[in-house]
């Protein structure tokens, strides 16, 4: 058996790196409302760890509804053996028997949900050692897209990182790119991101942000700004041998860097909409290139689930696009796995995916598409 986790607060956990940590309100909040998510994939005598049972077994018993009306059909793991009614939710509040537990699957491991899992009775021996989270947390580190990022450089791609360790770094970076986005090496989506402009003399607006995060972080990752068209990723899983599987694209929307929403396609569906802007042949040459390079920055430190954020840049001229290849590793579960779940069989079914917020909680839907966006 296996127990799922749906622990979105996951790389704020990361950047305090306590074991007694609470996460701020709206990450509450989403693990509250959408912790039946790994009962997407989950098996049929698998478990998922959730605040709120009777809330997240009519989330699920909707969303399977939802996804039949939308898709045509259900999660492959919805087999006759798994009802609605099945004990499929347990409770944080309930201790678990680890007799027949061989795996705990979260969305992201640190500090806090191993105390937390240990509090209800997991034993150690399923945890990773504290050495093993020390290591996911560094290679969780910007600074690996950094580093990953020039081993993709290809024709027609762009992108740099630098990582400053302090304000004169910060500075010698605004001179040579006059545009900047700055992030903290640990930050959720939408968090820990500033943009400052050489022209407009920004930096010292931002000056007690970017003090405060040298301070508790030790850098930040400085970043010229680039004109993004578009939005999207590579899922992967890093294997327990070390090698890379690739598992799909991930064509997602973000407002202010914060994640709202999927396409769900297929993956020819979805390499032909990026084919307006990016050739398929160097999608699938970063691909190879990342299965390639990527496991001797992982070092076999990590194996599990783990996106790359990819975006479409304008040219400078403004005819045609490039490529950015890794503006983010995310070494944890992504919504990108979650889409990749619910991949539609049929290239004529296009969805989108939506996490919304309204009255106070958070919702997911799905709703079939006429046209590609």
């Amino acid at each position: 058996m296996t127990i799922h986790i749906f622990n979105p607060e996951h790389d704020i956990a990361l950047a305090a790196n306590l074991s007694n940590f609470t996460s701020p309100h709206a990450g509450r909040q989403l693990r509250h409302d959408l912790g039946f998510l790994p009962a997407l994939w989950a098996g049929a005598d698998d478990v998922v760890i959730v605040d709120d049972v009777p809330l997240a077994q009519t989330a699920y018993k909707h969303t399977l509804q939802m996804i039949k009306r939308r898709l045509g059909r259900v999660p492959a793991t919805d087999t006759g053996s798994l009802s609605h009614e099945h004990t499929l939710f347990q409770s944080w509040k309930q201790s678990v028997s680890c007799v027949d537990v061989s795996c705990i699957d979260p969305w992201g491991w640190n500090k806090a949900l191993c105390a937390n899992l240990r509090r209800i009775g997991i034993d150690d021996a399923l945890l990773p050692s504290e050495s093993q989270l020390e290591n996911i947390r560094q290679l969780s580190h910007r600074r690996t897209s950094a580093r990953l990022l020039p081993l993709l450089r290809l024709p027609d791609t762009i992108g740099e990182s630098c990582e400053c360790q302090s304000f004169d770094d910060v500075e010698r970076c605004l001179q040579t790119h006059g545009r900047l986005v700055l992030k903290a090496p640990w930050s959720s989506s939408g968090r820990g991101l500033r943009f400052i402009d050489l022209e407009r003399n920004t930096l010292s607006a931002q000056a007690g942000w970017l003090r405060n995060t040298l301070q508790r972080q030790g850098s930040v990752m400085a970043e010229p700004f680039y004109n993004k068209v578009k939005d999207f990723g590579m899922e992967f899983t890093a294997l327990p041998d070390g090698r890379i599987r690739y598992e799909g694209l991930s064509l997602f929307h973000t407002v202010n860097g914060a994640y709202t929403g999927n396409i769900l396609a297929t993956e020819s569906t979805k390499e032909q909409l990026l084919s307006r802007y990016i050739a398929t042949d160097l999608l699938k040459s970063v691909q190879s290139m990342v299965c390639q390079h990527l496991p001797a920055l992982l070092d076999g430190k990590y194996s599990g689930p783990l996106g790359i954020d990819m975006m479409v840049v304008a040219k400078g001229t403004g005819d045609g696009f490039l490529l950015h290849p890794c503006v983010e590793i995310n070494l944890r579960r992504t919504m990108g796995h979650v889409a990749l779940a619910l991949t539609p069989s049929d290239d004529d079914i296009l969805s989108v995916m939506r996490i919304s917020y309204a009255q106070g909680s958070y919702d997911l839907t799905l709703e079939r598409l006429q046209s590609p966006l």
